[in-house]
């Protein structure tokens, strides 16, 4: 079924019926490229009928922490974004690797019939349609976005290559910190969840900005 047809929105190569992967920490935003290890049969399965049809993936977070492998029956959130194949590798110890772009994410309408194996829904583009733009707009300091960056890097004992990190352009640099920071499953979703894609450097930035109050907290009690 052709996304013309979901919900009256005319998202063109973005069907209303997807394949779900759920696991929990992996964020996915519009703009983005997600690389991906498949070894579980489900989603070996996934992989090869998404390349059948159009290579969409939908990527979702467990409600809570799960254990690997992810139950097939796992709770998950409602929203979560829809990811574009853009290269397959098959290894010769089975396993699959792929890399997806992220198109736009979705309200999850409905579950629907699985098949072999893999969890499906029926996908509601409609809320997100201004992710399908050529270019968010993100609008942020980058001086106190690489404050905060460096105080959170420090409280957490991490290392980077700040060198590149100065000089992405602005929406590479934004959506890759927020899909590679290690923020909690339920600050990952905040950062899906944003109204727009333009909202993502604030959450972002307040993320970033309570965590390091919170590594620098017991510093102030000596």
């Amino acid at each position: 079924m052709s996304s013309g047809d979901s919900f009256g929105h005319p998202f063109e190569g973005l069907p209303r019926e997807i394949p779900i992967f759920p696991l929990p920490g992996a964020l996915l935003l519009p703009y983005g490229r997600l690389p991906l290890n498949l070894f579980e049969e489900r989603y070996l399965a996934m992989a090869l009928d998404a390349l059948k049809e159009e290579r969409i993936i939908g990527m979702v977070q467990p409600l809570e922490f799960q254990p690997d492998p992810v139950a097939g029956d796992a709770p998950i959130f409602g929203i979560g974004c829809a990811g574009r194949i853009t290269s397959f590798t098959e290894t010769d110890d089975r396993r699959i690797l792929i890399s997806l772009k992220g198109i736009c994410r979705f309200h999850i309408a409905g579950e629907i019939e699985g098949r072999n194996g893999y969890r499906r829904i029926a996908a509601d583009y409609g809320p997100f349609r201004d992710d399908l733009a050529e270019k968010p707009g993100f609008d942020f300091d980058r001086g106190e976005l690489f404050d905060l960056l460096r105080r959170f890097f420090e409280s957490r004992g991490l290392q980077t290559d700040w060198d590149s990190l100065e000089n992405a352009d602005d929406e590479t640099l934004i959506v890759s910190l927020a899909m590679m920071c290690p923020f909690d499953v339920s600050e990952k979703q905040a950062l899906l969840e944003a109204p727009k894609m333009p909202d993502v450097p604030d959450v972002l930035m307040s993320l970033l900005a309570m965590a390091g109050a919170e590594g620098e907290a017991p510093a102030s009690r000596h």
